[in-house]
């Protein structure tokens, strides 16, 4: 039986404000996510996607394409990836620039994932409309595309101008450029990836709520790319994870996320009234949190119960089409050594259901 279902690290840094006394050092939870992420290829995880995050409002880690050329010196085969690149608080030119280097010295280990992040706070601090969240990514994504890709290139739109001839330097090892994931929480930038040729990542509490299931995201979009001339397209998702031996367990895990998801709140837009069209879906998002008792939060938000729970949960997320799943082990201040615990007992209790190797090793 060959590889099925991938699976790859992932963390947002969390910090939030509102954890209050309990918020960590950011400086030594960088360092902890680092380490994390070098520690997944030894424990066969196929990737590692950091965040990008500014001001300590939410998350700590700020330059995703920095940390990950640590990495890439620590590793050899793990993909790298940001979760994601916050196309409109950065440079296009500069972007495309940054990628194609960790591309190059990671030997064509670099995915590019971009999206137009939710927080208007990292937004003002850039000084960049937050109403203009949605024209300025979709231009910006064919900026770098068009860097990677062609030499001696102009641009003219609506937000960037490139009058004169450039050329970035230097050009990714993978060919024609990276694999490119646009981060999706609605229908106009499903529509978007899909025609342009890239792949997509959801996040699934959002899917469901704005494509019914996650099963039904994955089917719209990949009948809309293989509609554009684009067959070939991917999707992956990203879910809180965490292996819980008894109810009890469980249940902390639950409140765990829900404390996540509470001290989540004040990054995503609130207000119907002041919240433009393209990204209202958040105040829905915000609504229903307010409103959530632990467990409430099954299937669609988090991963979690008995090994074989969290293996039939994972053999629904490969039923609906998706190719690799990036797992959150560290939300709500898990400690770096229990996160290093969960990852571990992934890899080995979970993990080889999904391979060549059947058979679960006991973890303790």
């Amino acid at each position: 039986m060959s590889d099925r279902l991938k699976f790859g690290y992932f963390t947002l840094s969390d910090n939030s404000i509102g954890y209050g006394a309990r918020r960590r050092d950011p400086g030594e939870l960088i360092r902890e996510v680092v380490d994390q992420a070098i520690a997944a290829e030894g424990m066969g995880y196929h990737s590692a996607w950091v965040p990008e995050h500014h001001f300590g409002l939410f998350g700590v880690l700020p330059t995703p394409a920095q940390a990950l050329t640590y990495v890439a010196a620590k590793t050899s085969r793990l993909k790298l990836a940001a979760a994601t690149v916050v196309l409109p608080c950065n440079q296009p030119l500069r972007a495309a620039e940054e990628w194609a280097l960790l591309d190059l010295l990671s030997n064509g280990r670099a995915i590019f994932s971009a999206g137009r992040g939710y927080d208007e706070r990292e937004y003002k601090g850039f000084e960049i409309p937050f109403a203009e969240s949605r024209t300025r990514f979709d231009e910006e994504l064919l900026i770098v595309r068009k860097a990677w890709t062609e030499e001696n290139f102009t641009f003219h739109g609506q937000h960037h101008t490139i009058p004169d001839p450039v050329t970035v330097i230097p050009k990714p090892v993978q060919k024609p450029h990276p694999p490119v994931y646009v981060a999706c929480f609605s229908e106009p930038t499903m529509r978007m990836a899909a025609e342009q040729g890239f792949h997509i990542i959801f996040a699934p509490f959002a899917a469901s709520m704005t494509f019914g299931s996650l099963a039904e995201a994955v089917k719209k979009f990949k009948d809309l790319a293989r509609d554009a001339g684009h067959p070939d397209s991917k999707a992956m998702c990203s879910y809180f994870t965490c292996i819980a031996d008894t109810p009890e367990e469980k249940r902390a895990a639950q409140e765990r996320l829900l404390y996540y998801l509470t001290n989540f709140i004040p990054a995503v837009p609130q207000d119907p009234e002041k919240t433009p069209p393209h990204i209202r879906y958040f105040v829905e998002i915000a609504d229903r949190v307010k409103h959530m008792r632990p467990q409430d939060l099954g299937e669609r938000s988090i991963v979690t119960g008995t090994v074989n729970e969290v293996i039939e949960q994972f053999e629904h997320v490969e039923a609906a089409g998706i190719e690799e799943v990036i797992c959150y082990f560290n939300f709500g201040l898990l400690p770096h050594n229990e996160t290093l615990h969960q990852m571990e007992r992934l890899s080995q209790q979970v993990m080889p259901h999904f391979s060549s190797i059947r058979e679960p090793v006991p973890v303790g």
